[in-house]
């Protein structure tokens, strides 16, 4: 596995997440990790990525059942 250079911490800042939800999205994936300067591979860094984005797109989608 490559590593992508790309820091926890960063991650959060660069996607305005909180450190908190990204920890919890690392252990959801079973991403192993130490602390918030731990740097991931870079197949860590996109999974972590493409879930943080799926679930904000997921809650930000309005509810059909109001729609109807």
């Amino acid at each position: 596995m490559g590593f992508a250079d790309y820091a926890i911490a960063e991650i959060a800042e660069d996607y305005k997440l909180t450190l908190e939800f990204v920890f919890d999205l690392c252990d959801r994936l079973g991403i192993a990790y130490q602390d918030a300067e731990t740097k991931l591979a870079l197949e860590d860094a996109k999974a972590v990525i493409m879930a943080s984005e799926a679930q904000n797109s997921h809650t930000n989608s309005p509810n059909l059942d109001k729609l109807r």
